[in-house]
């Protein structure tokens, strides 16, 4: 058996924001689940605290006292799901991460089939949802999301997967070169490339709590995949400029022609017209709203603020080691 120093590391990275429910039945789980090869890897859990307001802190500060693999960090206020799994891609030293929900949506033993993956050889193996159990609209939105994704975004996305996913240390090391402000990870990691597969798996039911993910932040998220891996919007606003301007032309052609020969039928009026108008205002707002969420978008990044703030980081035994914020 190889000595400690020879054993590859594993770190899981937990997102958490009003989790109070689920982090003692989370850890124990997955602690259960990953006994069997605690000789051959040495373990870490990354806790990230989302500014919570409930319990949440309380519970992972005690975690870790009672456990020296356990690493909390807590943000300074909710900067969003992506932001919290940056903060923890940013700290983690690993040969490995392996990123899950808190909710209990992802199965811990999938985690292992994960590991047996990265141990053939691939850099990234991420969990594929063979079924969900979650609502028609939850299901119908998701699959028409990913429909729409697949078919604007410039790099294939594999659909129906979340973050739950195993990735290698040097994919890790490419991930932090990436500091947008509106980030959708599982896009830049299609985006990184390396040798990549998946793991099919089925989804549980949240185990306690409410989703972190409301309808308009569902919205917002998706924007962020489509706006971020792909300039087609823009290119149609183009052809549908052109395809406006081609029925304009016709209906001038249209008018022109009843005016010389059939006048008798032209019937006076301003019904078109104003439909016309309105048609064509319509338009051109949500052209100008599309180029508004690009423009948008290059602003927050111009700005290069930091992506999020961090109030402390406890380690095992340890007190709050102090504030930082990670500014790249």
């Amino acid at each position: 058996m190889p000595g400690d120093h020879d054993r590859r590391r594993i770190a899981f990275i937990f997102p958490i924001f009003n989790e109070e429910e689920n982090i003692e039945l989370l850890h124990r789980t997955v602690d259960e689940v990953i006994t069997p090869l605690a000789g051959k890897y040495d373990f870490s859990f990354v806790y990230i605290d989302d500014g919570s307001r409930d319990r949440s802190m309380d519970i992972l500060t005690a975690l870790s006292r009672r456990d020296d693999r356990v690493t909390v960090i807590e943000l300074s206020r909710n900067f969003g799901h992506q932001m919290a799994v940056t903060a923890g891609l940013d700290l983690v030293e690993a040969d490995a991460a392996i990123i899950m929900d808190s909710d209990m949506q992802d199965p811990p033993r999938v985690a292992l089939e994960l590991i047996e993956k990265w141990e053939e050889g691939f850099d990234v193996v991420y969990a594929q949802r063979r079924s969900r159990q979650d609502s028609a609209f939850k299901r119908f939105t998701a699959g028409a999301f990913y429909w729409f994704l697949r078919k604007m975004a410039s790099v294939d996305i594999p659909r129906n997967t979340g973050d739950f996913r195993l990735i290698d240390r040097k994919v890790v090391d490419e991930l932090r070169k990436y500091r947008e402000q509106d980030r959708f990870l599982r896009g830049l990691v299609s985006y990184i490339g390396f040798k990549q597969t998946a793991v099919l798996f089925d989804r549980d039911k949240r185990h306690a709590g409410v989703t972190g993910y409301p309808l308009r932040k569902m919205l917002r998220f998706a924007a962020d995949g489509i706006l971020g891996f792909s300039v087609a919007p823009l290119r149609m606003i183009t052809r549908l400029g052109y395809l406006i301007s081609l029925l304009s032309f016709l209906g001038i052609l249209y008018v022109v022609s009843v005016k010389l020969f059939a006048p008798s039928t032209a019937v006076p009026g301003w019904a078109f017209i104003t439909a016309a108008m309105f048609f064509l205002g319509g338009i051109q707002i949500i052209m100008l709203g599309v180029l508004g969420s690009y423009i948008g978008r290059t602003y927050s990044q111009v700005q290069n603020r930091p992506l999020y703030g961090v109030a402390s980081v406890r380690t095992g035994a340890e007190s709050s080691v102090g504030e930082r914020s990670v500014a790249r």
